[in-house]
């Protein structure tokens, strides 16, 4: 079997960037179920610390907009520099909430890695997104989530103490409905990833894990936790 391109990369790198479940893990398995070519330009909105878009340039040679609200362009300039892939990764400053800065009919792809549940957990975003995706283009994301039909009002025991709002974990069942709200998109795949537990467990090695995430962790709480993807093509 072929090594994953993330077991090659230097662990110390991706401690030091990751901001969730290891995002590098997670957009090669999605990007293995996505139709990308050389050459496509793809957004990637709230890219982080940029190893989703290091990952989307360097493996399948594409042009990545690498878009955050966050973490500063500069910053991430130097990071892609320094992998040799200033020629092919775009930093920017976005907010996703307002004014989207780029043309329409532009990008082939729309990837978002652990960052949508943050901005998109509404009615409005994707109708707000579909305009900058070519006709037969997709939106793809990975967010986040809860294994079952969980909210504020039936949490498991486990969940309990540490919930907050702004975990903004919802089921695969909740982010189905709410895309299915919008008829410009079709969805053409929604399931938990395969690579959740193995994601989780490498971001516990991270020093911005360890105080909040890893008492999580310990009390059972991530037995309830998943990855969900959902991959909608604009029609």
């Amino acid at each position: 079997m072929k090594t994953p391109f993330t077991d090659g990369y230097d662990r110390q790198f991706l401690i030091d960037t990751m901001m969730g479940p290891n995002a590098m893990r997670i957009t090669e398995e999605l990007a293995g179920e996505l139709p990308i070519t050389p050459g496509m330009r793809i957004l990637d909105l709230g890219c982080g610390k940029g190893i989703s878009s290091i990952l989307l340039a360097e493996k399948h040679g594409t042009t990545v907009f690498a878009a955050d609200l966050w973490i500063s362009p500069t910053e991430n300039a130097g990071r892609f520099a320094r992998a040799g892939l200033d020629t092919t990764i775009i930093p920017l400053w976005v907010d996703a909430t307002k004014d989207i800065p780029f043309a329409h009919d532009y990008f082939d792809m729309i990837v978002s890695v652990d960052a949508y549940q943050y901005f998109g957990g509404n009615e409005t975003m994707l109708t707000r997104l579909l305009p900058f995706v070519k006709k037969g283009g997709v939106i793809a994301v990975v967010v986040p989530g809860f294994i079952g039909n969980y909210d504020e009002d039936n949490l498991p025991k486990e969940v309990e103490p540490f919930w907050a709002p702004d975990w903004y974990f919802h089921s695969c069942n909740w982010w189905k409905a709410l895309w299915e709200k919008e008829p410009g998109i079709k969805i053409t795949s929604l399931r938990e990833m395969d690579c959740c537990q193995k994601a989780w467990d490498e971001f516990m090695e991270c020093p911005m894990a360890q105080e909040k995430m890893i008492p999580i962790m310990e009390a059972g709480a991530g037995n309830y936790f998943n990855l969900i993807q959902i991959v909608g093509q604009k029609i």
